[in-house]
């Protein structure tokens, strides 16, 4: 008794001692572990908002205590030491941790950079080559001669240029919309001054030169649909025929009939025909001459007169424009762009420079060279002579006060140097395998400070390491013992068995469905020779002996609620077989039962009961096992 009592003692000294020097007090403290005022509010808070009726903070404390009760309980287990939760949880603490990793600053100016792009129209002209290892030699000869006057833009466009989409029109591409050219494309077009040609770019798709031919503020976009009558291979009488058909439908149109009806009837462009002809928004330059010129010229509500593509005739109704859209009304669209190209790394790549700069991180140039050197001569494998002795004590970085030897990062300056190259090579690939493990390293120091510096992330990396022990110790402990465990279950059954009843009676049979008679008479007669007592069992049994020529099905139903069993059950007339493959059918041990017999009679339901006594149980000689303290003076600040 008086070592229980100085437990106590210590535990809420430990408790107040901890509540003066924290902004964050302890609530309470659960088998010798303190949890903070911040986590159960967290807790509580999310807790509540998924429920229709929010619970009281003294019946919230109850299933709490129970929560960390089982947490307790599966660390004392040592679940919180093996592989397989090492491996879940620091899976969950990179995926958490990334929201906090990252520059907030830059993620802001470019979102802020691609939004500006909204407010003009830019039209370039541009020269594609292929991302050959050639290529950009090429392209940079190319603009040479362009920038010093020995060929023109339009020239070396025509003849050089991949797109010839754009080669034929000299490179005129048009406008540019924001969002919908690969970043580095649509950077460079926005970049560079009108009249002049940007440097070499790659977009990934090829090298580019682009000319700026024109600057303006953005018209910004319509809302249109359109009737489509295609014209392309096509005779000139059927042309014609096609003129008069867009004719009659631009009539029936101006005289108010629904556009999209119409649309949807008779438009020969299958993606947006099924949808009334609706186009969506579009910027300037999406849509082909003349259609692009007119979309943007009609009033709100007006429809065009019909008009001539290169894909046939048209009739555009013009539902709308809109221009000046924010910048939360592009967020979404910008930073989904954004995800599918490098600017999604550059907030991280930022936060991991200053991370490192902040730690003192600093490679050790001059051991590298030595190192390129051997691994440049090597006739050996590359990873033994990472690891000799000359070479594996050297100081490849420093961090955080200290020194990792080169030794420690032999695997990833391994998995990136394949084979013996030129030496100079060779350095380049080594120090960019010991960047990224000094990289790792402070991201890594990052990850861990987010602990103990930011209240949020550590509740939610609580809330999830938690889950997890949770999870497993409840796995082992009550749902699958409960599944499992046939002979505790069957005494839960009998021990219980008053409670499971039935308001009408039900059929308890096995149903053999066979394609002919002869094969029903003998599963039937096959049945009677094997043991009943295991459903599984006999029915596996069936199977292996009658294969596909026997369907075996385990009934259990009211009247009413099969024919099949009120024909075999209840005395109803026999059903007309669905398939000529199980034509014929017969009960086999049927009978009608008032009230379960068993356990798989109601499996669920006793399941689930044998579960909720497990659990009672469980948590009954928890709390006999593990003290629980509460600091009473915080918790009444929360009511």
């Amino acid at each position: 008794m008086k070592k229980h009592l100085l437990s106590a003692a210590a535990i809420l000294c430990a408790m107040s001692a901890t509540a003066a020097r924290n902004s964050d007090p302890v609530l309470m403290n659960v088998a010798g572990k303190n949890v903070s005022l911040s986590e159960f509010q967290y807790l509580y808070n999310k807790n509540n908002n998924q429920q229709l009726e929010p619970l009281t903070i003294d019946r919230y404390l109850d299933m709490f205590v129970d929560y960390k009760l089982k947490v307790a309980d599966a660390e004392a287990a040592g679940l919180d030491t093996t592989a397989t939760f090492r491996a879940e949880y620091m899976q969950y603490r990179d995926e958490l941790a990334a929201p906090y990793l990252r520059d907030a600053a830059v993620a802001d100016s470019l979102v802020a950079e691609a939004y500006a792009h909204y407010a003009d129209d830019v039209r370039v002209s541009h020269i594609m080559l292929p991302a050959t290892p050639d290529a950009k030699q090429r392209i940079d000869s190319l603009r040479a001669a362009i920038v010093g006057g020995e060929a023109t833009f339009e020239e070396a466009a025509t003849r050089y240029s991949m797109d010839q989409g754009s080669a034929i029109r000299g490179g005129r591409m048009g406008s540019v919309t924001p969002g919908r050219f690969p970043w580095a494309f649509e950077k460079a077009a926005y970049d560079t001054p009108v009249g002049t040609v940007s440097e070499p770019v790659n977009s990934g798709f090829g090298w580019h030169l682009i000319r700026v031919d024109s600057r303006k503020a953005s018209e910004g976009e319509v809302h249109a649909a359109h009737i489509l009558r295609m014209t392309q291979g096509k005779s000139a009488e059927q042309v014609q025929a096609e003129r008069a058909l867009i004719d009659s439908l631009y009539t029936v149109a101006a005289s108010g009939a629904d556009f999209a009806d119409l649309a949807k009837r008779f438009s020969q462009d299958p993606g947006s025909a099924r949808r009334g002809g609706d186009l969506g928004w579009f910027g300037r330059g999406v849509m082909v001459q003349p259609f692009d010129s007119i979309s943007f010229a009609l009033p709100d509500g007006g429809l065009s007169t019909p008009f001539a593509t290169s894909f046939g005739w048209h009739i555009i109704y013009k539902e709308a424009s809109r221009r000046g859209r924010s910048l939360e009304e592009l967020r979404p669209d910008i930073e989904k762009a954004m995800a599918r190209d490098d600017r999604a790394s550059a907030p991280e790549r930022e936060f991991t420079r200053r991370m490192v700069a902040s730690l003192g991180g600093r490679v050790n140039a001059a051991a590298l060279e030595p190192v390129a050197a051997a691994l440049a001569t090597a006739s050996g494998p590359l990873d033994s002579v990472l690891m000799s002795p000359a070479l594996a004590s050297l100081k490849a970085y420093e961090i955080n006060g200290r020194s990792v030897a080169l030794g420690s990062v032999a695997p990833r300056v391994a998995g990136v140097v394949t084979s013996p190259s030129d030496a100079v090579v060779m350095l380049g690939a080594v120090r960019d395998a010991v960047d990224a493990a000094m990289n790792a390293d402070a991201m890594d120091y990052a990850r861990e400070n987010l602990m103990t510096t930011n209240p949020d992330y550590r509740n939610l990396m609580n809330e999830y390491r938690d889950g997890i022990l949770l999870f497993e110790i409840a796995n082992s402990k009550v749902w699958e013992r409960a599944a499992a465990d046939k002979e505790g279950l069957n005494g839960f059954f009998a021990a219980n068995r008053d409670k499971y009843t039935w308001e009408k009676p039900r059929f308890k049979s096995y149903v053999f469905f066979a394609p002919t008679q002869e094969t029903l008479d003998e599963a039937l007669a096959y049945a009677a020779t094997v043991d009943t007592t295991d459903p599984a069992a006999f029915t596996e049994a069936m199977t292996k002996k009658f294969g596909r020529t026997l369907k075996v099905e385990r009934v259990l139903a009211e009247q009413g609620e099969n024919p099949v069993t009120d024909w075999l059950g209840f005395g109803a007339a026999r059903p007309e077989p669905k398939s000529k493959q199980w034509a014929y059918c017969a009960a086999f041990a049927g009978k009608v039962i008032d009230a379960p017999e068993e356990v798989s009679d109601v499996r669920g339901t006793v399941v689930a009961d044998y579960q909720a006594a497990l659990e009672a149980e469980w948590l009954k000689q928890l709390h006999a096992k593990y003290p629980v303290k509460i600091n009473k003076k915080q918790l009444k600040k929360l009511k």
